[in-house]
Order: C-alpha cells, then structure tokens, then sequence
C-alpha cells in the first residue's frame, strides 16, 4: 500500500519559545488549524531545535530566564541554518494597541502581544512567511 504524505508535515511549522509551557499549549491550540506549532520552555534547547526543526518562523519571549529573547535571536543569527528565519518576539509587555508604537524597538524584529487575537497572530506569521493575504 501506498504512503500518503502527512497533512500536518505539509503545514507550515511556526516555533513557539517561550518559558511558561501554557502560553506555548495556548497558541498552539490558537494556530493549530494553519499550522503546525512546535512549542518549547527551554529557550537553549529551542535554538537547537530550530536548527533541526527549520521551522517557517519563530515566536519567541523576551523575558525568559537563562536566555533572553534577543540572546535567542543572536544565537539564531549566526547559524547558517536558521539565520534567515523570520522571527516575531512575543511579548507580555506591550498590548495589542501598543505593538505598532514598538517598530524598531525591539531590534530588527516586530513584536507581538501575547494578548494578540488569533487572527492578529496568523496574519503576523502568514506575513512572516510571505503568504498572501486572506482578505
């Protein structure tokens, strides 16, 4: 018999890092539709990962212990593996209405709140991706 391929290996990967696991399940179960998630607390071991996994797009905290989100980002940079991997930090510390306020801020790389709706966090990761526009 045959093997069909998988349907979720054929959705994009999207790259949860963030130290609390519920916010990591939370978004999963947000994207899990559009996207395969794969969501690590260990922020280390989630650079590994991403060397692995080449996932479309990373999300990641910028407060974690041990390693912060900008430590991950540099880490992320100078991999050849994973240095073009469009990055969106996720963050509790701006709201939804601020984000835009914080262009630049944070580096290179957009930011996302963790309060963002769910089409705000899939219209920032299908841009991310170079996806068209559902509208």
């Amino acid at each position: 018999m045959r093997h069909l391929p998988d349907p979720e290996k054929a959705k994009p990967c999207v790259l949860v890092i963030d130290d609390d696991e519920a916010v990591a399940w939370a978004i999963a179960a947000r994207l899990g539709k559009d996207f395969r998630v794969v969501g690590l607390s260990n922020p280390a071991r989630a650079v590994e990962r991403a060397r692995d996994e080449q996932p479309g797009v990373i999300l990641c905290d910028i407060n974690m212990p041990g390693m912060q989100g900008d430590d991950v980002a540099f880490a992320l940079s100078q991999d050849s593996r994973t240095a073009r991997v469009p990055l969106i930090y996720l963050t509790a510390l701006v709201g939804p209405e601020e984000a835009p306020e914080f262009e630049g801020v944070f580096g290179d790389y957009p930011a996302l709140s963790k309060s963002a709706t769910t089409e705000e966090l899939r219209d920032a990761i299908a841009a991310a991706l170079g996806l068209p526009d559902g509208d």
